[in-house]
C-alpha cells in the first residue's frame, strides 16, 4: 500500500459519518417541541399575578421536508373575556430558521396577524419576533417587555 493510500484510508477513517437527513429532521422536530415548552413555561413566569394562564393546545404542522409532511406541535393560546391571543407553529424549515410560530389575536371570529416567533438555527438560541410583513432577519428578541407589547390586546 501505497503512503498516499495510507494517508487517504486514515484521512476517511477520521471523518465524522455524515448525519441522515431523517435523524436530522427528527432532532429537528424535538428541538422545536421543547422549546414550544419552554416558551410556554417562560409565559407562565411572565404572566405571574396577571390572572392569566398560558394554555395549550396541538397544532398540525405540514413541512414537504419531514418525512410524513406532517408533526404534531404544542400551540399557545391566551385568553382574556372574548378576545384570544394563540402561538402557532406553522414551519420547521425556512430560511435560516429552525422553527416558525404565527401570532394572531382572535376576536369575535376573526384573526389578526401580530407577528411571527422565529426559533434560530446555530448558535443563537432565543426566540426573535418579526411583525407582519418584515423579513425573519429583521427580527428583534423576545422578551418580557415585547411579550407584553403583544398581549396588550387582549385588554379593552
Amino acid at each position: 500500500m501505497s503512503v498516499k493510500s495510507q494517508f487517504l484510508e486514515k484521512l476517511q477513517a477520521s471523518k465524522p459519518s455524515p448525519v441522515s437527513f431523517t435523524s436530522k429532521t427528527k432532532s429537528d422536530i424535538a428541538a422545536f417541541r421543547l422549546r414550544m415548552t419552554q416558551l410556554q413555561e417562560q409565559m407562565e413566569i411572565w404572566l405571574t399575578d396577571t390572572g392569566l394562564k398560558a394554555e395549550t393546545f396541538t397544532a398540525q404542522v405540514s413541512d414537504l421536508l419531514v418525512e410524513g409532511g406532517t408533526f404534531g406541535i404544542t400551540g399557545i393560546v391566551l385568553s382574556y373575556n372574548d378576545q384570544v391571543v394563540t402561538f402557532t407553529p406553522i414551519f420547521l424549515y425556512g430560511q435560516h430558521v429552525t422553527g416558525c410560530v404565527e401570532i394572531t389575536v382572535h376576536h369575535r371570529g376573526k384573526g389578526s396577524l401580530l407577528g411571527r416567533l422565529f426559533m434560530r438555527s446555530g448558535t443563537l438560541n432565543d426566540w426573535t419576533f418579526t411583525p407582519p410583513d418584515a423579513l425573519p432577519c429583521t427580527g428583534k428578541p423576545l422578551d418580557e417587555s415585547r411579550f407584553f407589547n403583544l398581549i396588550m390586546v387582549l385588554l379593552p
